[in-house]
């Protein structure tokens, strides 16, 4: 079976609604470690049901991309860029799967109930533990700090393929097909 020349259509769709809910993760995050006003509660149960919601939905995307598989990158791109890209997705990726498990860990850790909307309730997985919450608590700060600078690079590179090389490799995650160097030339 060859390579597609685009991802596929639910790969598309959810590349792009997990982008924006990540997004918002990540300033619900800030805005939760920076407030004690009375909209913290609600942006805990937003903050946890999403980080769940967002875990199930990259074990989908995993098994979307095994089965449909992904575009190659353009054959002209530097094999470092290559590689730069191949690593960073796989960064990505193991935020995206990390994240949500250092924060339920966390959450086990210092006894607290994991109520999601709904009142859908994940039993603890962990003991109580001060030294393990802490120690997940900071895990969790400083890995979602790494993940955010992980996101602007792969924006800042979605922009680069976009703007500047025009190459057609944003076109193959893009919800609707863009004229490209590659497929103008055709």
């Amino acid at each position: 079976m060859s390579a597609p020349r685009r991802f596929a259509p639910i790969q598309r769709l959810l590349h792009w609604l997990m982008a924006a809910c990540i997004i918002a993760m990540l300033f619900i995050g800030v805005g939760m470690v920076s407030t004690v006003a009375p909209t913290y509660l609600p942006l805990i149960m937003i903050h946890k049901t999403l980080g769940v919601t967002l875990l199930i939905l990259v074990m989908i995307r995993l098994a979307l991309r095994r089965h449909y598989g992904a575009p190659p990158l353009p054959a002209d791109l530097p094999p470092t860029i290559k590689l730069g890209a191949r690593l960073s997705h796989l960064f990505l990726y193991g935020c995206m799967i990390v994240m949500p498990l250092l924060g339920l860990g966390m959450l086990w850790a210092a006894a607290y109930p994991v109520v999601l909307y709904g009142g859908i309730q994940i039993p603890a997985l962990l003991p109580q533990s001060d030294r393990v919450h802490t120690l997940l608590w900071n895990a969790h700060v400083y890995l979602g700090l790494a993940f955010f600078a992980l996101v602007l690079l792969h924006v800042a590179a979605a922009l680069f393929h976009a703007l500047v090389r025009r190459d057609g490799v944003f076109g193959t995650i893009a919800l609707f097909p863009l004229k490209s160097r590659t497929t103008a030339a055709e």
